[in-house]
C-alpha cells in the first residue's frame, strides 16, 4: 500500500522533471488515473469528508462582538464564553448580583449553588465587574454564546487575532494585575486536499497564526477583571464601517484614568475553585478542571474523565439557536411528541397562518412580537441604546411621550369639564326639585289649615257671636243713622247729655251760690284695725 504510493510519487517526479512536451502529457494522464485506481483497489473506502460548520458570524461580525472580552484572562474568558450559551441563566444571575451587591468569590458562588443555573453562570457571580459589562447588553451576550456554539474556533481565532492588536498597539503587557506570555502556536490540522482540476487557479490559504498570546493572573488566586475602551486598545480599527461596541463600567467600579489610554483594572477578586475552566487554544475548545469543579459544585458533580466542556441544552431555557447544526442537535424531539400536540391546544393551521401574517409584518418592515418576557425586556434595553445613541431619536421620542401626555392631560382636562357640567345641571335640577318639594309642601300645609280651620267652626251660635264681636272691637264706630232704634232710652240720654250742664251753666252765679247743700255721709270705720287705705 505504501509502497504503490512510493512509485507514484517517483514516477510522477520523473516525468515532471523530463520536461516532456503535449506529447508526454498523454502518457501522464493515464498514470495519473491509474495510481487513484490502484490505490482504490487496494484499499478500503476512504470515509467521507466532514461538512464543514456553517458560517453564521463573519470575521468582521467576530471580532466586533468579541472586542469587549478578549482581554480578559484566559480562565475568566473561557468562563464567560460558556456562560454566554445560556443567555437567560446570565440576566438572573446579573440581578441576583444587583441585589447583592457586597458578594463576591467564591462565597457568592455556593450563595447561588441552589438557583437553577448553569454552573459556569454560577461561577460569575464571583466577578461582579464582569457582569455589569454583561449585563448592560443581554442580546450581545447571546450572540457572543451563539458564535461558541456554531463556531468554536473562529471564536479562538478571533481573541488572539485581537490580542495581537492590542499588543501592537502597545496596551497588552504584563503587569501587577496580569501576566502576559507569548507562545508558539499549536501546529494546525493539514487542511483537506483540494479536488484536481485542468485549470490553472492556484488556491491561496490564508497562513496560520505562528503564536498564541496567552493572559493569566498575576497572582493565581486573586482575579482583576479588566476593563477598557475597544477603539483605543486596539489602535486603528480594521472595519470602520463596523467598530466595536463599549460597554463602560459604572462609577465605583474602576479608579483613576487608565480608561481613556488602555486598561484600567478593579479590585482583585479572592478565589480558589470558581474559575475552573480553561481555553485550549489548540483545539478550539474549552478544558474543565474536575477538581476545582467539584470543590465548588457539591450537588453536581463530574467524573474524571469529563474535563471537556460540553453545552447542555436543558440549561438553555428555550432560547432557539442561531445555527443549524445545534438546532438539530440540541433541540431533538422524542418519539410520538406530535401525537401531543393536539393536546397541548396546538393546530397546524392556526400556525402556518401566524407564520405567514409574521412573514407580511416582516416584509413590511415591522418587527414580531416577543416570544417572551425576556425577549421583550431584551428589545426594551436595545431601543433605550439606540435612544442613547442617537439624539434625534431620543428627541423625537420624548417630543411623542410630551405629545401623548398633554393629549392625556387635555383629554383629562375635557373629562373633568364634562364632570363640573354634569354636576351644575345635576345641581340645578337637584335646586328646582328642592323648590317644588317646598312648594308642594306649603300648599299642602294650606290645605290642611283650611281644612283644620274648617273642621274646628262648627255651626254654633256662641261661636259666630264671638267672631261678631271680635270683629266689632276690631272695627272702629259706624256712622249709621239707626244705630239707637234697637235702644231708644240710651239714644235720649246720649242726646240729652250737655242739655243738663249747658242750664247750669247760663243760671246767674247768684242762684248757683244758693243751691242746696250737698251733705256725704262720713266713711266708716274699717273693721280690722289697720291703717288699711
Amino acid at each position: 500500500m505504501r509502497v504503490c504510493h512510493c512509485l507514484s510519487a517517483i514516477l510522477l517526479a520523473v516525468l515532471c522533471l523530463s520536461g516532456g512536451s503535449n506529447e508526454d502529457g498523454f502518457l501522464m494522464t493515464p498514470v495519473l488515473a491509474a495510481a487513484p485506481e490502484a490505490d482504490a483497489a487496494g484499499a478500503a473506502p476512504a470515509p467521507a469528508p466532514t461538512a464543514p460548520a456553517e458560517t453564521v458570524f463573519t470575521t468582521e461580525e467576530l471580532d466586533q462582538m468579541l472586542a469587549p472580552l478578549a482581554l480578559y484572562p484566559d480562565s475568566l474568558l473561557a468562563q464567560v464564553l460558556m456562560a454566554a450559551t445560556y443567555p437567560g441563566d446570565v440576566a438572573d444571575a446579573v440581578a441576583w448580583s444587583k441585589a447583592h451587591p457586597d458578594s463576591s468569590g467564591d462565597a457568592a458562588v455556593r450563595q447561588v449553588a441552589n438557583e437553577p443555573w448553569d454552573p459556569s453562570v454560577q461561577s460569575l457571580v464571583a466577578f461582579p465587574a464582569a457582569l455589569v459589562i454583561l449585563g448592560q447588553d443581554p442580546a450581545w451576550v447571546q450572540r457572543v454564546g451563539d458564535a461558541f456554539l456554531a463556531q468554536p474556533d473562529a471564536v479562538m481565532d478571533s481573541v488572539q487575532r485581537l490580542r495581537r492588536q492590542a499588543q501592537a498597539a502597545g496596551h497588552l503587557e504584563s503587569n501587577a494585575q496580569q501576566r502576559v506570555t507569548v507562545q508558539p502556536a499549536a501546529p494546525a490540522a493539514a487542511p483537506a486536499p483540494a479536488p484536481a482540476t485542468t485549470s490553472s487557479t492556484v488556491v491561496v490559504q490564508q497562513p496560520a497564526a505562528t503564536q498564541t498570546i496567552i493572559i493569566e493572573p498575576a497572582q493565581p488566586q486573586t482575579i482583576y477583571v479588566p476593563s477598557y475602551n475597544p477603539s483605543v486598545v486596539y489602535g486603528t480599527w480594521a472595519y470602520p464601517s463596523a467598530p466595536p461596541a463599549y460597554y463602560p463600567p459604572p462609577p465605583g467600579y474602576y479608579l483613576g484614568t487608565a480608561l481613556a489610554t488602555g486598561l484600567a483594572f478593579g479590585a482583585g477578586v479572592a478565589i480558589v475553585d470558581s474559575l475552573w475552566g480553561d481555553c485550549d487554544w489548540g483545539r478550539g475548545d474549552i478544558d474543565i478542571d474536575v477538581n476545582r469543579y467539584n470543590n465548588i459544585n457539591t450537588n453536581r458533580q463530574l467524573n474524571a474523565n469529563q474535563n471537556n466542556w460540553s453545552h447542555n441544552s436543558i440549561n438553555r431555557d428555550g432560547v432557539p439557536y442561531r445555527d443549524r447544526a445545534n438546532r438539530e442537535q440540541n433541540s431533538r424531539r422524542l418519539a410520538g411528541s406530535e401525537q401531543r400536540d393536539a393536546f397541548r391546544g396546538r393546530d397546524p393551521v392556526r400556525t402556518s397562518e401566524r407564520e405567514r401574517a409574521s412573514q407580511a409584518l416582516a416584509q413590511r418592515g415591522i418587527e414580531p412580537a416577543a416570544t417572551s418576557n425576556r425577549q421583550a425586556r431584551e428589545r426594551a434595553q436595545a431601543a433605550s441604546r439606540d435612544l442613547d445613541k442617537q439624539p434625534q431619536l431620543r428627541e423625537r421620542a420624548q417630543a411623542s411621550a410630551q405629545t401623548r401626555q398633554t393629549t392625556q392631560a387635555n383629554a383629562q382636562k375635557r373629562e373633568q369639564a364634562q364632570a363640573n357640567v354634569q354636576a351644575r345641571q345635576n345641581n340645578q335640577a337637584n335646586e328646582q326639585k328642592r323648590e317644588q318639594a317646598q312648594a308642594s309642601v306649603q300648599a299642602r300645609q294650606r290645605t290642611q289649615a283650611g281644612a283644620q280651620q274648617r273642621q274646628g267652626t262648627p255651626d254654633n251660635p256662641k261661636v259666630r257671636q264671638q267672631a261678631r264681636q271680635q270683629q266689632a272691637s276690631t272695627q272702629g264706630p259706624r256712622n249709621n243713622a239707626f244705630a239707637g232704634a234697637s235702644n231708644p232710652s240710651q239714644s235720649r240720654l246720649q242726646a240729652s247729655r250737655g242739655q243738663a250742664s249747658h242750664v247750669s251753666a247760663s243760671r246767674p252765679r247768684a242762684e248757683r251760690a244758693s243751691g242746696h247743700t250737698v251733705q256725704r255721709p262720713a266713711r266708716a270705720p274699717s273693721r280690722g284695725g289697720g291703717n288699711r287705705r
